[in-house]
């Protein structure tokens, strides 16, 4: 379905289609919308939607990805197109998260992969990214184009994935508002 425009006289609304709610190949959903995967390591649980604004703004600064305000933070996570995070069960924290930020047609670009430190190497990261690919082979149109910008850290993760660098032919880009 794709978004279309209704005009009220000079009023124009977007009539935006619900965004998809996601699992992901070969994973159910139980009463706590835990989306049960093989690739998180035991003791992690991944789950379908964003964590919670305080836990987006403690994984963004304590996985070295720059700080943001809570109305920030809590526009991001409203704004996703698909977004899953990560619970460590003994502890019951969030441990990790990611997102998609997409037009539902044809571009979809990958934000927010943050896991913890001491989570790292577990499986996390690549549980997180599958799910989110996954929903975007699920939902998207066929010839989606999915992007990322890659840091250093999580460039062998996005490789496994099939991403490649597109420089020379297109870099990132970027400005920051005042």
């Amino acid at each position: 379905m794709m978004a279309g425009c209704a005009r009220s006289g000079r009023l124009v609304r977007w009539l935006i289609p619900r965004r998809p709610t996601f699992l992901g190949a070969g994973r159910e959903r139980n009463n706590d919308r835990m989306i049960e995967t093989q690739s998180v390591s035991p003791g992690y649980r991944l789950v379908e939607g964003p964590p919670a604004v305080a836990d987006y703004m403690t994984l963004r600064l304590r996985s070295g990805l720059s700080p943001r305000r809570s109305d920030q933070a809590a526009a991001a996570v409203r704004g996703s197109w698909a977004a899953v995070h990560v619970l460590h069960d003994e502890s019951g924290g969030t441990v990790g998260m990611g997102r998609v930020l997409g037009d539902g047609g044809w571009y979809f670009h990958i934000v927010d992969i943050a896991v913890l430190p001491e989570h790292q190497r577990h499986g996390v990261g690549d549980a997180i990214l599958g799910a989110l690919l996954d929903a975007v082979r699920k939902h998207a149109p066929a010839g989606a184009y999915v992007n990322l910008l890659a840091d250093p850290p999580g460039r062998r993760l996005y490789q496994k994935h099939g991403f490649r660098d597109t420089a020379p032919a297109s870099v990132g880009m970027a400005l920051t508002l005042d």
